[in-house]
């Protein structure tokens, strides 16, 4: 009975949520200038016009999709919606941050509003010259980056007062490494912020204790030619590959960073912390896809790599222009959701510092109760949350 009325409580908060269609756009221009998805194709964005006060503000969210790290890889990519706009749906839904409804999204509804899709599988890094003359792929991502901000600087945004440039997991980190050169194309008294949603990966090691994500990202960076691309910031102190994680890159970003993120990051406790070539057994296959699946070590593994988590993200050091919102859910991307974006009982700040964890948490993903536990400064008596600093995402 439980699970039917889960089913049905689901049911209604879609409909009730449920964002409005946005049509594809194909930037067929920019073709001539190389800016190419992994097969070719032209690149492609969903935009939805700012009406309004929001007219003048732009607020651009790059997809996701992790990456692709050699020929074999990447040629598989440009069979499916993340190598090739030939074979994305033509319309998506806009909810969440992106919702052109005041209710839903209070502070950005009426921006203008843009999701530029993923194809490139480098985080809009790469830029090789010529196509592998074997499997014909281009890498191409950062060419889609400048081709895309290109078209819509002349679509208005060249005179935009306030811009953010956000992104889910992959586009994330684009949005990290992107940041500072994106805020160079707006003009000199525009607001510019950049906000990443999930896209804090971590450099640690598997539960077999090997450096699998590091030597993964070597090779995205080595296979996209990513390195010029990459924040000279970081380049200049470390491998390419090392910069592809935003704890060695967000410390220099001049641009003011706000970073959403779970300590308990779904995708990276499956394809990081316990990734398939680390468990040939398949020991931790039903944790990873239900964590109430999870035995105490899991548990306590899992906790574990929230202590790296924290650790990654506090070695970032203290700044007036960098925030963040990290709680104790296990998922992956939260802004794009209605249901973890706003809703009647989402968490609320107080001020700018606080969070009653007392409320409803992760109630679409319950934790057990050894996760479910307070971030960054620990009150257990009044199960507080202490962000510090927080950057507001809305621009007063």
């Amino acid at each position: 009975m439980q699970l039917w009325l889960r089913a049905i409580f689901t049911l209604l908060i879609v409909l009730i949520t449920e964002g409005h269609p946005v049509d594809i756009t194909y930037l067929q221009s920019a073709v001539a200038k190389g800016a190419v998805c992994l097969d070719g194709s032209p690149p492609a964005y969903h935009f939805d016009k700012g009406f309004g006060a929001g007219v003048n503000n732009w607020f651009i969210q790059l997809e996701g999709g992790a990456w692709c790290n050699n020929a074999t890889t990447c040629l598989e990519r440009t069979k499916t919606r993340l190598g090739s706009s030939k074979l994305m749906v033509k319309t998506v839904s806009f909810s969440g941050i992106l919702s052109n409804k005041a209710k839903f999204n209070p502070d950005f509804y009426n921006w203008n509003r843009i999701r530029i899709r993923y194809c490139d599988g480098s985080s809009f890094t790469g830029d090789v010259e010529a196509a592998d003359p074997k499997t014909k792929v281009f890498y191409r991502g950062a060419r889609i980056f400048s081709a895309v901000m290109e078209d819509f600087l002349a679509k208005g945004m060249k005179n935009a007062q306030n811009a953010i440039l956000a992104g889910c997991s992959a586009g994330s980190l684009a949005a990290i490494l992107h940041c500072d050169r994106f805020k160079g194309l707006l003009p000199p008294g525009a607001k510019v912020k950049c906000l990443s949603d999930a896209g804090f990966f971590i450099n640690t090691q598997t539960i077999s204790g090997t450096s699998h994500i590091e030597q993964f990202y070597s090779e995205v960076v080595n296979t996209h030619g990513s390195a010029k691309n990459l924040p000279q910031s970081c380049t200049s102190r470390l491998k390419p590959g090392l910069c592809f994680f935003p704890q060695n890159v967000a410390q220099h970003i001049q641009t003011p960073l706000f970073l959403v993120n779970a300590a308990y990051d779904s995708w990276q406790i499956k394809h990081i912390l316990a990734p398939e070539v680390a468990d040939p057994h398949g020991t931790w296959r039903n944790c990873k896809l239900d964590i109430l699946n999870c035995s105490s070590t899991q548990l306590q593994t899992m906790q574990a790599f929230r202590s790296e988590f924290l650790k990654a993200l506090n070695s970032l050091g203290p700044s007036s222009t960098r925030g963040y919102y990290i709680n104790s859910c296990y998922a992956h991307c939260q802004t794009g959701m209605q249901e973890t974006w706003l809703m009647d009982d989402s968490l609320v700040l107080s001020g700018t510092t606080t969070i009653d964890t007392s409320k409803k948490m992760c109630s679409y993903r319950r934790l057990p109760k050894q996760l479910e536990i307070g971030i960054m400064k620990e009150n257990d008596s009044k199960r507080s949350i202490v962000l510090t600093p927080v950057t507001k995402l809305a621009f007063e």
